[in-house]
């Protein structure tokens, strides 16, 4: 698998989108970074507290993860996909999982972008 996003579908938004990544804070438990035992590259991240780190980029004012690549809202891809953190893992598009995501809306919106559509069964 390369480092960058890794397409199950055509269909995917996120390739067309990256608005999460440049619009949230990435927090996560620092053992998840490559000096607590985990595979987040230590230079992708920030230290936040004792317990917590962040993806450089994103404890910033206007945030973009300094591993999302292309164009917000055109083409996009993470150079880190394989070795991203949780939040990353976890966050998943509005209706990818037949639930509502607010947060991804909420991210596409501060970027122009309009709302995922909840696909048709």
């Amino acid at each position: 698998m390369s480092d960058t996003l890794n397409i199950r579908s055509q269909n995917n938004s996120c390739i067309n989108c990256g608005a999460c990544c440049a619009f949230f804070r990435v927090s996560f438990y620092w053992a998840e970074a490559e000096d607590g035992g985990g595979t987040v590259p230590i230079s992708s991240t920030e230290k936040l507290n004792d317990f917590m780190c962040c993806m450089k980029g994103t404890n910033e004012p206007h945030p973009r993860c300094i591993n999302l690549q292309g164009e917000i809202g055109h083409s996009v891809s993470c150079a880190i996909y394989d070795k991203r953190p949780s939040p990353c893992r976890e966050f998943s598009q509005a209706w990818e999982t037949d639930n509502y995501n607010e947060a991804c809306d909420r991210a596409r919106a501060a970027y122009g972008l309009p709302p995922l559509a909840k696909p048709e069964t």
